[in-house]
């Protein structure tokens, strides 16, 4: 019998990591399609007319075990993988965009989804069925239902092409970063790094079986090395390897595989009658078309560019005093802008660290969530988990009902790619009148407990941390009756609202308060310094900005402009093409062997592509909404109901501006946010 395919007999219904093993899952999948097949044909061959209930309500409730396997399988596969596991996801990746085909271009069930949408003004359906209706009806429309049924066919192909190359273009950086190792043998070479940091390189080695100090491309072993080792070469040697990731032309490359993304997307746009992948991907957007992003990212850039170049002209002339640099390389930027910093403000991680030990932090997030939004957290070790790692939380309300299952997972390890994200494991939602719970993940890279000491955190990894526990408390509040619009289920540009607007805390005397304390004494933070860290939250903010827009503008440049320029040449160059679209952004001499788009995971294996501006443009709604919370007191609980009420809640129910000016009262000002990074 394959667990995977049964009624989950464990606590909250979470799922059962101990039972499953890697050979369930391709048979797994195969059942769990076959039933949602069947569960489509029910619908299809259904005698009676079509109905919001019949149809609608009966295609969202479809799937639900295939939806569950899949969730619990692409988790794995992001953070505890391995060859079996990137082997099934080659199998299974083509039988899922299949499938997904099968459904959009069943031309007997559109018809019936049609004939309900037609009919919708005669229908009393609330808001969030309205919603649903238009979502569903647009699924298949936007996805090739109006199609001939040879293009029908060509899309296929082009789909499931597309999703076994993004596979294969994670696979790619994570064995690029699992490979890499500089291994330091004289400890003269380890001159400037913190005592912790050296000391998890020692450890890195042991774990490896080798003597010495091992520095990786994981964050938590690079960030620190790149921002205090003054041996220049080698810091020059690790930025090339994590700037050079599957740009190597050799079996891991990724140049081939980013010109063919670019393209299918674009012919798929086409395909559907739009003129880019842009168009296709905005239409369901705040932002609604890419002139309105390019204006954003350019107006922005208007407004950041002057101060960006003064910040690198002060780093410059500061880098060429202390050490006589002529030229600020790349892998100087962090390593001079830490020692600026600390001229400046006196201020540096290392300051910082014993009074963030992940644990504290964890717990202050928690603290914020109970003043806020009257949650409460209880570790539970009755449930399972894929990794030893991972933590495991019960989340409950003021009346001690269930609200959430939490995982946890804050270290770096072979199987797991890099960066932070928040995920779930099973959707909130009603069904046959009863309230299924969520199951939400956070995932992140941390800097590891060592022999002698906890895991203490930089500052960035604290925000980090937040910014990932306000996507899950997105997913945690969740209220709503379908899965398909529950928690983080909104427009991709509205999604890092929560997010980012959660990082605002970590700069307040009242939250740092309550869980910013040294790891050893338990003495509170001291006012000096979380003083420091405001006034330092500005510190080269112009040249943060210009990266971010790179970035987008990067994003945009290959999912927009990309159309208007012959990409089936042989001699097209990927690195070429990127300098183009850096040129408006650009500080540092340009570096040849390094290329972003080959491990630009964000938007060629994530779902951020034309959407990497959305960082941005959720940082105008935060900067906005998080003034709104200063003005009233930063744990107001009137202005707290009002966002989980209106924001937390209510998943994708509505058009999310009409949400957030429910919250707010009025449309987002940008003042706010470039008044908050200094550039008014």
């Amino acid at each position: 019998m394959n667990v995977l395919n049964q009624k989950f007999s464990t606590p909250y219904n979470t799922a059962p990591f101990s039972q499953i093993s890697k050979s369930h899952f391709l048979p797994a999948f195969e059942i769990a399609i076959k039933k949602a097949k069947e569960e489509i044909d029910a619908i299809v061959s259904n005698s009676e007319k079509a109905t919001f209930s019949n149809t609608i309500e009966a295609l969202e409730f479809s799937g639900q075990e295939l939806d569950r396997i899949s969730s619990i399988f692409f988790n794995l596969n992001s953070a505890e993988t391995d060859n079996e596991i990137q082997k099934i996801a080659q199998d299974v990746s083509p039988m899922l965009s299949e499938f997904g085909n099968d459904i959009t271009l069943n031309n007997a069930l559109f018809k019936r989804v049609k004939f309900v949408y037609d009919s919708k003004e005669t229908l009393e359906l609330s808001t969030e069925q309205i919603t649903l209706l238009e979502k569903h009806y647009k699924s298949f429309s936007r996805n090739g239902a109006n199609l001939p049924e040879d293009k029908k066919q060509v899309l296929r192909e082009i789909d499931k092409e597309l999703s076994q190359l993004k596979l294969e273009f994670g696979e790619h950086i994570l064995a690029e970063t699992n490979n890499f190792e500089m291994l330091i043998t004289d400890e003269n070479d380890l001159s400037g790094l913190p005592e912790g940091a050296k000391e998890a390189a020692k450890q890195l080695a042991e774990s490896k079986g080798k003597t010495g100090w091992m520095i990786s491309l994981d964050y938590p072993s690079y960030i620190p090395f790149m921002t205090y080792a003054d041996n220049r070469k080698l810091r020059q040697k690790l930025s090339l390897a994590f700037g050079s990731k599957g740009f190597k032309n050799d079996a891991l490359d990724n140049q081939n595989i980013v010109l063919k993304l670019a393209t299918l997307r674009h012919n798929r746009a086409q395909l559907l009658g739009y003129e880019t992948h842009s168009h296709f991907i905005l239409e369901e957007r705040m932002a609604k078309s890419p002139t309105n992003v390019k204006t954003f990212l350019n107006d922005l850039l208007d407004k950041a560019k002057p101060a960006a170049i003064q910040e690198f002209e002060k780093l410059q002339n500061f880098a060429k005093e202390l050490d006589g640099i002529e030229t600020l390389q790349k892998w100087d930027a962090a390593y001079y802008s830490e020692k600026l910093k600390q001229q400046l403000f006196s201020l540096d991680d290392e300051q910082l660290k014993p009074y963030f030990k992940l644990e504290n932090v964890i717990e202050g997030a928690f603290s914020i969530a109970h003043k806020l939004f009257d949650l409460n957290f209880e570790a539970i070790n009755t449930i399972d988990k894929y990794h030893d790692d991972v933590l495991t939380y019960k989340v409950t309300d003021s009346n001690s009902d269930l609200v959430s299952i939490f995982y946890a997972d804050f270290f770096p390890r072979a199987g797991k790619r890099n960066g932070a994200w928040m995920t779930s494991f099973k959707p909130q939602y009603i069904q046959n009148k009863e309230m299924h719970r969520p199951h939400v993940s956070i995932v992140c890279n941390f800097t590891k407990p060592t022999k002698s000491k906890p895991s203490l955190l930089t500052f960035n990894e604290v925000t980090t941390l937040f910014h990932e526990f306000g996507h899950a408390l997105h997913g945690m509040l969740a209220q709503t009756t379908y899965p398909s619009l529950s928690g983080t289920s909104v427009f991709w540009d509205f999604v890092e609202l929560p997010s980012q607007v959660m990082e605002n805390w970590c700069y307040e005397k009242e939250a740092l308060a309550l869980f910013a304390k040294h790891y050893e004494t338990n003495a509170p933070i001291p006012m000096a310094l979380i003083d420091k860290i405001k006034t330092s939250a500005t510190f080269q903010e112009g040249m943060q900005t210009l990266r971010q827009l790179s970035f987008g503008l990067l994003d945009m440049s290959w999912h927009f402009d990309f159309a208007q320029y012959k990409h089936d040449e042989e001699d097209f160059s990927v690195k070429d093409y990127e300098t183009r679209a850096f040129a408006a952004t650009q500080l540092y001499p340009e570096v040849k062997e390094n290329c972003m788009s080959t491990a630009f995971a964000h938007i060629f294996q994530g779902g951020y592509s034309s959407g990497y501006y959305s960082y941005k443009w959720a940082e105008v709604l935060d900067a906005d909404a998080f003034e709104y919370f200063k003005e009233e007191g930063i744990f107001n609980k009137a202005i707290a109901d009002k966002f989980k009420t209106h924001v937390l809640s209510q998943g994708g129910t509505e058009d999310p501006m009409t949400l957030y000016k429910r919250f707010r009262g009025q449309e987002p000002k940008p003042e706010a946010l470039l008044k908050r990074a200094g550039l008014l």
